[in-house]
């Protein structure tokens, strides 16, 4: 139940950054509130690819001893 807490606040977290940054530089509720909307989305989304990504870049790393 700890961690379904901490996720839901990591994710209410973020809403309220990009809804706060957003409204800051345009003054628009609604511009915030489409941010703080697709901000998560886009993190889900993108976060498993940038994971991928760096896990291939130190498997990559590991393998060449001149990057050592």
């Amino acid at each position: 139940m700890l961690i379904v807490a901490q996720k839901t606040s990591q994710v209410m977290l973020h809403m309220s950054v990009a809804f706060g940054v957003t409204y800051a530089f345009t003054g628009s509720l609604a511009t915030g509130g489409l941010a703080a909307v697709l901000e998560p989305i886009c993190n889900v989304l993108l976060l498993p690819l940038h994971d991928r990504l760096w896990s291939k870049v130190g498997r990559g790393r590991c393998a060449d001893p001149v990057l050592q």
